[in-house]
């Protein structure tokens, strides 16, 4: 009977996230992995073939669990509207420094040069398109946005928002990321701070 695994895949892969933050995808190594998880290099390459099929790993499962911020943020804020914030609250946590977004943005290189990759993330930005418009169309029929918003088109803007700020942010170094995206999405949305 084989042994249990000590370390869990989904840990591996947490691990990968934090581990391209610290150095991104180009300078990654396995070893740099390993270490973050707690793992050996060795057994990164026995579960997942190489660098490449970690990376590949990471990013499908960025995409099958792109809704789960938005998820939790539904269950533990009482609006949706509120959920948004919560989850770009989240968001922005994982953005301690310009370099830290930089690092992640590698990742973006390899979603739109790689065909591979570039599949997971197409199925990323899909599902992040759906919760968000579950979610907007929530808040209209909350009352919290007006009926008659074009909710496709609000979720698309609440994610370029999302994204465009913390990349600004990046850019700039002005303010702190959380509240600039609070302030942006309420400018989105047409509240007042």
């Amino acid at each position: 009977m084989p042994r249990p695994r000590a370390t869990s895949d989904a840990e591996i892969l947490a691990a990968t996230g934090r581990a391209i933050g610290a150095h991104g995808p180009g300078r990654l190594t396995l070893a740099h992995v390993g270490a973050e998880a707690g793992v050996s290099p060795a057994t990164l390459l026995q579960r997942f073939g190489s660098k490449r099929g970690l990376l590949l790993a990471f990013a499908a499962d960025a995409a099958a669990h792109a809704a789960a911020p938005y998820r939790r943020a539904q269950t533990a804020c009482d609006s949706p509207l509120a959920a948004l914030h919560a989850a770009a609250d989240e968001f922005a946590r994982h953005m301690s420094t310009p370099e830290e977004m930089a690092n992640h943005l590698g990742m973006l290189q390899l979603d739109l040069s790689d065909a591979e990759f570039r599949v997971h993330a197409a199925a990323h930005t899909h599902a992040v398109d759906a919760v968000l418009r579950e979610l907007l169309a929530d808040a209209v029929a909350g009352g919290e946005l007006p009926s008659g918003t074009d909710v496709a088109r609000l979720a698309r803007a609440v994610k370029i928002t999302t994204d465009g700020s913390l990349l600004r942010w990046a850019l700039t170094g002005e303010g702190d990321p959380a509240d600039l995206l609070h302030d942006d999405l309420d400018h989105l949305f047409g509240r007042t701070s």
